[in-house]
């Protein structure tokens, strides 16, 4: 067993019985609840790489340190106070950003199986290195959910592309509410491949050492297919009742038409005394009606996309976040000041100015950082 132990990165390489290694990255940063920093991403993508072209490692698990949390977003305190002490917000942030979008898009592109051991908090960029994997496992104790509008930001990381593309008008809800959601809720929506039990995760790693693995990909993917199913099947009944799929009809009301005002207006008028429906409410309500409109513009747009245009319409996106600082007054609000009282640039959906939301889907390169992908 090979390791490396950095401040906020683990890298093992775990034998398996037929001289194969399984790589294995844990996110380690337990205190932020694994928020993804620019120093993880740095070190994440040359590893990736380099296992997907070892020809020893047979597989990847993507986890993170502790029972709390897989990775609970990025490290937006450390993007506040890039912007917070640049002239210019929008190029205060880019980095960042791009190196993100990159890395969720190489690993989505990764030859190899990849798992993500997806426990506890499951956020923003915690999310976007999740939807890449190939075998996405979720425990009884995974808390989803794209909260973004919560600091006026969007659901970024590929959420226009995944988003989008959820069952009926969920996507368009999860987004504008920044609802949480379960186990069964994100193998309802395909956020999801697989459901196992947080206790059987030593079960499954030594299942996975004896896997007979093989130099052909595709049978390497069912080889690991095959081990989780195993290991979920008897689990089904610890599965947690979901919320997404029991208020689908709800959610397809609430959210029917083309008028954002009107769609806004029946969530948070919405009279219930459901507390998963409260909660979405309630975070609408107060959150940025900017924000708001970029979810609804992103995932008309991001439907008709494929997931590269995504991450460039998204690197974009995060750019002009930055740029107009509704982004940097939601993070002081709710992370640095904790007042929890942001003072946005619009009153209400209606008055979002046109022109405003035009820009933020206007690409402020010439030649894109992401053109290559």
């Amino acid at each position: 067993m090979a390791k490396l132990m950095t401040e906020f990165l683990q890298i093992e390489e775990l034998d398996t019985a037929n001289g194969k290694a399984i790589g294995v990255a844990r996110l380690n940063s337990e205190k932020s609840l694994n928020a993804l920093s620019e120093a993880m991403i740095d070190a994440l993508g040359p590893q990736l790489a380099a296992w997907d072209a070892d020809p020893r490692i047979a597989m990847v698990v993507l986890e993170g340190a502790g029972d709390k949390a897989f990775c609970a977003g990025g490290d937006v305190v450390a993007l506040y106070n890039a912007m917070n002490g640049s002239d210019d917000g929008g190029k205060a942030v880019e980095g960042f950003f791009v190196k993100e979008y990159r890395l969720d898009y190489q690993i989505h592109c990764l030859k190899k199986p990849v798992l993500v051991w997806g426990h506890g908090i499951i956020m923003g960029g915690g999310l976007g290195l999740m939807s890449g994997a190939s075998h996405r496992v979720v425990t009884q104790t995974a808390r989803i959910a794209m909260p973004e509008i919560t600091i006026g930001l969007y659901p970024d990381v590929g959420g226009s592309y995944f988003l989008s593309r959820m069952p009926g008008k969920s996507g368009l809800f999860l987004g504008l509410t920044g609802a949480n959601i379960n186990a069964a809720d994100a193998l309802y929506v395909d956020l999801a491949d697989h459901f196992i039990p947080a206790e059987d995760k030593g079960r499954l790693f030594d299942a996975l050492c004896h896997v007979n693995w093989g130099e052909t990909l595709s049978l390497n993917h069912e080889k690991l297919t095959q081990a989780l199913k195993t290991l979920e099947m008897p689990a089904r009944a610890k599965l947690p009742r979901g919320q997404v799929k029991a208020h689908q009809d709800t959610i397809d009301r609430l959210c029917k038409g083309g008028d954002l005002a009107a769609i806004v207006q029946a969530i948070t008028g919405l009279e219930t005394d459901d507390p998963w429906l409260t909660r979405a409410r309630d975070t609408l309500r107060n959150g940025s009606p900017l924000s708001a409109a970029v979810v609804f513009e992103q995932l008309k747009r991001g439907k008709d996309m494929s997931l590269a245009e995504v991450f460039r319409m998204e690197a974009g996106l995060s750019w002009r976040c930055g740029e107009f600082g509704e982004f940097l007054e939601g993070v002081r609000a709710l992370l640095v000041d904790k007042d929890k009282a942001p003072r946005w640039r619009f009153g209400s959906v209606a008055e979002v100015d046109p022109k405003v939301l035009a820009r933020f889907f206007e690409s402020p390169w010439g030649q894109h950082p992401l053109a290559d992908i």
